[in-house]
C-alpha cells in the first residue's frame, strides 16, 4: 500500500480500486451475519466496542511489525492528520455504530439497509462542494439513483411503512443520520493531509475505541456470559470488517475519492442477503436478481466517464 495521495488530485479509479471496492462489499456484507450471531450474548454497544477495540489492536500490531510509527502529533500538519483521523473514527465507526445499534432495535433492519444506500447520494452532494474533481454530473446522478432504486427493490418498499412503534420516528432519523455520518467520514478522509494510510487507519480506529469502550461499559456494563459463538463473531468483526476494512477504506478514498468508495453501500445489502441465505438459512427473495441488475447498471452509469 503506497503513501496517500494529496486531496487535490483528480480521482481516477484503477482496477485495484474496483477490486478493493468489491472486497469491501463482501466484507461488510458478511458483517451483518456476524453481528446477528454476536447478539446471542452481547449487547449492540458491547459488540461495537469489542470489534473496534480488536481492530485497533490488530492495526497497532501491524504497525509494530512493519516498523511504521503513528502519525506525528506535533506541528500544524500533525494536528490536522490527527483531527482528520478523529473525524474518520467518529463519523465512520463510533457514531454510525451507535446510531444503527439503537435504531435497528426500533425499525425493520431493511430500513437500515435502505438508509445505508442513501450514503452514496449524500456523499456525492458533499463531495461536489468540498472535494476537487468530484463534481456532480448527470450520468453520476442517474447512476446513483438507479443504484438506490435497486436497493429499495431488493429490500421492498414496505420498509417505509410506519408501524407505530414507540420511538420509531427518531429511530428512522438515527438510521439516516448514520448514512450521513459515513458520508462525512469519507469526505474528511479524502481532505486529510498526506500520511501513511496504515498509520492513519490505525490512529482513527484507536481514537474510536477510546470513545466507544467507556460508552459501552457505562451503558451495558461488562458482558457476563457471552457465548463462544458470540465471541468468535466479535473476533471476526474486529479483524476483518473493522481492521482490514479500514485499511481498504482509507486506501480507496485516498486513491479514487469519497464518491467512489460510497458505492460500496449499494453492494452491502446484496451480500448481506446472500450470506444470510447461504449460512443462516434465510429466504433468498426473488427480486434479488432484478435488484442486482439495477445496482450493477447504476454503478456502470455513474462511473461511465471513468
Amino acid at each position: 500500500m503506497t503513501a496517500a495521495s494529496t486531496p487535490h488530485q483528480m480521482p481516477h479509479p484503477s482496477l485495484k480500486d474496483w477490486a478493493q471496492l468489491l472486497a469491501l462489499g463482501l466484507i461488510w456484507g458478511a458483517s451483518f451475519m456476524a453481528v446477528t450471531i454476536a447478539t446471542n450474548g452481547l449487547g449492540p454497544l458491547s459488540i461495537a466496542a469489542g470489534r473496534i477495540s480488536l481492530g485497533a489492536l490488530a492495526l497497532l500490531i501491524l504497525l509494530r511489525i512493519l516498523h511504521i510509527p503513528l502519525p506525528p502529533i506535533r506541528g500544524a500538519q500533525g494536528r490536522h492528520i490527527w483531527a482528520s483521523a478523529a473525524g474518520l473514527g467518529f463519523f465512520s465507526m463510533a457514531l454510525p455504530f451507535f446510531l444503527l445499534s439503537w435504531g435497528q432495535a426500533r425499525v425493520p433492519s431493511g430500513f437500515a439497509g435502505v438508509s445505508m444506500a442513501m450514503s452514496p447520494l449524500l456523499t456525492m452532494v458533499l463531495a461536489h462542494f468540498l472535494v476537487h474533481g468530484e463534481r456532480m454530473s448527470l450520468a453520476r446522478i442517474i447512476g446513483m439513483g438507479i443504484g438506490f432504486a435497486g436497493v429499495v427493490v431488493l429490500i421492498g418498499g414496505a420498509v417505509f411503512t410506519a408501524s407505530g412503534a414507540e420511538g420509531e420516528a427518531l429511530a428512522r432519523l438515527a438510521c439516516a443520520g448514520a448514512a450521513a455520518s459515513y458520508a462525512i467520514g469519507a469526505i474528511l478522509t479524502r481532505r486529510a493531509p498526506p500520511s501513511d494510510p496504515i498509520a492513519f487507519a490505525s490512529a482513527a480506529t484507536l481514537l474510536a475505541a477510546l470513545l466507544m469502550v467507556p460508552l459501552a461499559l457505562a451503558i451495558e456494563g461488562i458482558p457476563r456470559t457471552p457465548t463462544a459463538s458470540a465471541m468468535l463473531a466479535v473476533l471476526f468483526l474486529g479483524l476483518i470488517p473493522t481492521a482490514l476494512a479500514n485499511l481498504l477504506l482509507v486506501s480507496v478514498i485516498r486513491s479514487a475519492g469519497p464518491s467512489f468508495i460510497s458505492l460500496v453501500n449499494y453492494q452491502v445489502p446484496l451480500w448481506s442477503v446472500f450470506f444470510g441465505w447461504a449460512f443462516l438459512s434465510e429466504e433468498l427473495p426473488a427480486q434479488v436478481f432484478v435488484a442486482l441488475a439495477m445496482i450493477l447498471s447504476g454503478l456502470a452509469i455513474s462511473q461511465i466517464r471513468r
